[in-house]
């Protein structure tokens, strides 16, 4: 208890377990001092009663440029602690407290010399396996979000031959901060029962983590599957002592190799205009693709399914290539009739057939300079295929009707999203226009393989819709955000587009709610840690109720369940693969028989 008296304060100790000290010592009670330091279980107070004038701060430094005879001067490299060789030679060749100073000495050193994290780590395994007996190492650091591990190390490294490392040691040590010695794990009632420890057939084990800032950032896995060789407390406090050094430094190793990597990334990005949306990694992955070939004048394919954006990747390379000043034309292979498609191309003179009352210039010479971009090139008849490979290798085309050829200089872009080389080899496209094409190749991911991304594009989407549309912008809810999150995308970025604009122009309430999404959405069910309002999940059962018995009725034949329904059957398909409900068609009695007839295979 602390006292006020008159002109001084006095400290009384309430009879404490532990006892109060002053200055070191025991007291009972006492009259304080100013600067008296007093000692409470762990923490330690000092008393003051004025501020000190005499304390170190950085205005009472001063420089004294005198150096007098006396004065003595070492090189780091002849200090004596820093010369483990030299220390090891003053302790007993057998001494293990030598060998294991030794070792922090030389690990101290390292981990201030060498910034490359791959060559840190292997270097601090390779001072510990010369004072510890083990077979297999490991350093892993913790990674981000689901990603539980971004940096794992072995040692030795096998070709073929992986370190095999226990996932439930592993994370109870990430996840405790504690460090766990086994000795002699068969014999061991908590480990002998680890699954991964008996698989890999360990005898011994220690792993201790790598702590930073009270943070666990990683941890040192050690093990032995020799019967002759434990591990002891005194290898654990070795590593234990290895990690507390090499943690630091690992950090700050992985955080440099980190910023190069954006460094060289938001270098490369820095000057690339797009109007591509999306933050994930796939993303990032075509924005380094961009960087790297708009530059060039290569031709490009790009492949990827319907609606993923191969227009928006090819307007990019345009935009940022030195032909951003000159033509992009478009020509879509699949919407224009192939009787037109060739003029369009081509062009044609006077006369060339009926109808053609004067001369027109083709896409391909109004492109002259610029960038000529071919969507669906998987539609192209076998005749205009032919005639497009001698474009690409000659650089020049004739007009219907022509006799002259002219030049051209044109960067060609082509898209599809087929599979050009299976229909090379079905014979459906030529391969040798194949290969001209795919000089340099990228496929565009599908929005379910960057579902990251959804949240973005659908707040820019909004945004957009707002400004087009003339409406006031909406929140999406939490619960309509998990449905977007939760839907599989077969239409790609261009459904989530319409399906926004959608919701942004009928929806009703303040926000966008999940009823204001398309029926599609909705049918794929709620998303994990959601519930469905009971409406629509009256809507789905019924659905699904419907779906089943027309199925069952008709043996599995989705062309006569969906007359029946007064559905297309693509539709039908389209709803049983939203509602999963082919598990339970394929339980069908006549399907488990073999007397059904499932018409299309798809099941």
């Amino acid at each position: 208890m602390l006292m006020r008296e008159e002109d001084s304060y006095r400290l009384r100790d309430l009879e404490s377990r532990n006892g109060t000290f002053v200055n070191g010592g025991v007291v009972s009670e006492k009259r304080l001092n100013h600067g008296d330091q007093i000692s409470v279980g762990e923490s330690v107070f000092v008393f003051l009663t004025k501020e000190d004038s005499d304390g170190a701060t950085a205005e009472a430094v001063e420089f004294d440029d005198c150096l007098t005879q006396a004065t003595t001067q070492v090189h780091p490299r002849d200090v004596l602690y820093l010369q483990p060789e030299r220390i090891l030679k003053e302790l007993p060749a057998t001494s293990r407290l030598g060998r294991n100073l030794n070792a922090l000495l030389k690990i101290s050193r390292v981990v201030h010399s060498i910034s490359d994290l791959d060559r840190l780590q292997e270097q601090i395994l390779e001072l510990i396996f010369e004072v510890v007996p083990a077979e297999r190492g490991a350093i892993l650091l913790d990674g981000k979000g689901s990603q539980k591990f971004s940096s794992l190390f072995a040692y030795p490294a096998k070709r073929g031959e992986p370190v095999r490392v226990s996932r439930t040691i592993t994370t109870q040590v990430m996840e405790q901060g504690v460090a766990i010695l086994g000795a002699d794990v068969p014999a061991s009632g908590g480990l002998s029962g680890v699954e991964s420890l008996v698989s890999f057939r360990v005898r011994s084990l220690l792993c201790v983590p790598l702590t930073v800032f009270q943070k666990v950032v990683g941890c040192i896995y050690l093990d032995t599957t020799s019967p002759g060789t434990r591990f002891d407390r005194d290898h654990l406090e070795l590593v234990a002592s290895i990690a507390g050094i090499s943690a630091v430094a690992l950090e700050n190793s992985r955080r440099l190799l980190w910023l190069e990597q954006e460094n060289l990334r938001l270098a490369a990005e820095i000057n690339l205009q797009h109007s591509m949306v999306g933050e994930s990694p796939a993303m990032k992955e075509v924005y380094r693709f961009l960087s790297r070939v708009a530059p060039t004048d290569a031709t490009v394919l790009v492949g990827g399914e319907s609606g993923t954006g191969k227009e928006l990747v090819a307007r990019a390379i345009h935009r940022n290539s030195p032909r951003a000043g000159r033509p992009f034309v478009t020509i879509n292979c699949a919407a224009i009739p192939e009787g037109l498609l060739e003029s369009e191309l081509f062009g044609y003179e006077r006369g060339a057939f009926t109808g053609a009352a004067g001369q027109k210039k083709g896409r391909l010479e109004l492109a002259d300079g610029g960038v000529v971009f071919l969507d669906e090139i998987g539609e192209l008849a076998p005749a205009l295929q032919v005639k497009l490979l001698r474009v690409l290798q000659e650089r020049e085309l004739e007009r219907l009707g022509g006799s002259r050829p002219i030049s051209i200089d044109i960067r060609l872009i082509a898209a599809t999203n087929k599979d050009l080389a299976s229909a090379v080899k079905a014979r459906t496209f030529r391969e040798d226009l194949y290969y001209r094409l795919n000089v340099v190749s990228m496929v565009v991911p599908a929005l379910r393989e960057r579902v990251e991304d959804i949240p973005i594009l659908a707040e820019y989407f909004v945004a957009k819709f707002a400004a087009k549309c003339k409406v006031k912008a909406k929140k999406i809810s939490p619960e309509a955000m998990a449905g977007l999150m939760n839907y599989d995308w077969p239409g790609n970025v261009r459904e989530l587009e319409n399906a926004i604009e959608r919701a942004l122009v009928l929806g009703v309430s303040e926000t966008i709610r999940p009823e204001d999404l398309p029926e599609s959405v909705l049918e794929k069910g709620p998303a994990p840690g959601t519930h469905e309002a009971k409406y629509h999940m009256a809507v789905t059962q019924l659905k699904k109720h419907l779906i089943l018995t027309a199925l069952e009725e008709t043996n599995g034949n989705y062309t006569e369940a969906a007359r029946t329904l007064g559905v297309h059957a693509n539709y039908l398909h389209r709803l049983v693969r939203n509602l999963n409900l082919r598990p339970s068609i394929r339980s069908f009695p006549a399907l488990r028989s073999g007397t059904g007839r499932v018409l299309d295979g798809r099941l």
